[in-house]
């Protein structure tokens, strides 16, 4: 059985960081690429980061010099620091597995995995 198991979230003030992490059971991790995608309320998922699986990583722009995906293979776990945390952060945090190793797709459907997500809210 595959499991993802994101930890990390909670309330911040704008400007803070926080370093989310998924774990991940069931799945040969590290031929899986790994994303993170977030949920603000009223909208829909969006894409954030994503890391293949010889850390070829991508980001959507308006994270960039904010946030950075990496992965330890040993620990079965991908991690999501996220610094000079905005307001316009604020949303679950989900992370996902696609068994395309090379893919850093930006669209939730090439995903196979999902965790439950974990809530990060910024407070102004």
């Amino acid at each position: 059985q595959v499991h993802l198991v994101e930890s990390g979230g909670g309330l911040v003030q704008t400007g803070d960081s926080l370093r989310l992490s998924c774990a991940v059971s069931g799945i040969s991790f590290s031929q899986y690429t790994m994303a993170w995608f977030r949920q603000a309320p009223g909208k829909e998922r969006e894409f954030i980061a994503a890391v293949s699986w010889k850390s070829i990583t991508s980001y959507i722009d308006f994270v960039k010099d904010r946030f950075t995906i990496s992965r330890d293979d040993a620990k079965n776990t991908v991690y999501l620091q996220m610094n000079n945390l905005k307001s316009e952060d604020t949303g679950v945090y989900f992370c996902a597995a696609d068994r395309s190793p090379i893919s850093t797709s930006i669209r939730g459907s090439s995903y196979d995995y999902w965790g439950q997500g974990t809530q990060v809210t910024v407070s102004s």
